[in-house]
């Protein structure tokens, strides 16, 4: 499972990964102002440097890539299931060699 990155608003005490650069920067749009919450340590998220929101914005697109790929790996793995239940369904018509004893 990918790790969450720990953004939440300031009255939210869950962690969330659904937010986007929107509600990071743009404070009018809330109610309350974002708040980063990293290793136990809560930070107003305006306040912060332009350097490290680049950082955070970097995270989450890394958490993204990270769920999609976990995603796509579903995917692959349902698909060589199936196509692993094809080919024994298959062999079941074929004779098999005798084992090398």
């Amino acid at each position: 499972m990918a790790p969450k990155w720990p953004l939440g608003r300031s009255k939210s005490t869950n962690d969330t990964q659904e937010q986007n650069s929107k509600t990071m920067t743009d404070s009018s749009a809330n109610k309350s102002d974002p708040v980063l919450t990293f290793e136990g340590k809560r930070y107003d998220l305006n306040a912060l440097p332009d350097e490290l929101k680049e950082l955070i914005r970097g995270m989450q697109v890394a958490d993204a890539q990270l769920r999609m790929h976990e995603d796509t790996l579903k995917v692959l793995a349902v698909g060589r299931q199936t196509l692993a239940m094809q080919l024994n369904e298959k062999l079941k018509d074929v004779s098999p060699m005798p084992d090398a004893s």
